[in-house]
């Protein structure tokens, strides 16, 4: 498209989106990572949460979790899901709705070997979106997660990565007089091309 130039310039939204996230690190204060995560339960009722986007893969944006976390059991549930990363220093965003699927191989194994050791026992310790009795018990299990697996636990069997693979993302910048620019890029599947449209604002 003509018009698509300058920051929205490229053949690859993925570069773009790492383009983006790159600026967004020089300028947002707080964890320019962030992204609001949308997925459904099982009666349709949306829900949404922030969780920080870990990598931008050449074909998928990835995240990590607890799989029986409220968004694991539902994403599991649907295969489905999307999010908003939204930096106000840069006054733009990105939405991404796709596919999704479980990352829990050896790129998972690295990326909890590489959390600190309190957050890896975390991950262990919480039984994420259940009910919790108080502080204490939760450090209480903290406490007992410490002894039963030392200083260099493995990671859980229950947390691990989702790849989402997109099949519409949208870049949206904003403009004078609330005349954003918006360009959505949409294709059927992983495997067919990208076709791109400019929206109205």
């Amino acid at each position: 498209m003509a018009d698509r130039t300058g920051i929205f310039a490229g053949d690859d939204p993925f570069v773009i989106a790492r383009h983006w996230l790159a600026e967004a690190e020089q300028s947002e204060i707080n964890d320019p990572n962030a992204i609001a995560m949308a997925t459904v339960d099982a009666e349709g009722l949306p829900n949404v949460r922030m969780v920080l986007l870990k990598e931008i893969e050449d074909a998928a944006f990835v995240f990590y979790t607890n799989y029986n976390s409220a968004k694991g059991r539902e994403i599991e549930s649907t295969g489905k899901a999307a999010f908003v990363m939204h930096w106000k220093s840069l006054r733009r965003q990105v939405r991404v709705r796709g596919l999704v699927s479980r990352e829990e191989g050896i790129k998972a194994d690295e990326y909890y070997a590489s959390r600190s050791l309190k957050s890896r026992l975390g991950a262990w310790a919480s039984k994420q979106s259940e009910p919790l009795s108080s502080r204490t018990a939760l450090m209480g299990e903290v406490a007992k997660v410490t002894a039963q697996q030392g200083p260099s636990p493995k990671r859980p069997p229950f947390w691990g990565g989702f790849r989402i693979v997109p099949v519409e993302i949208e870049f949206w910048a904003d403009g004078p007089f609330r005349l954003h620019d918006r360009f959505v890029w949409r294709r059927e599947s992983a495997q067919t091309p990208w076709s791109v449209t400019r929206l109205n604002p």
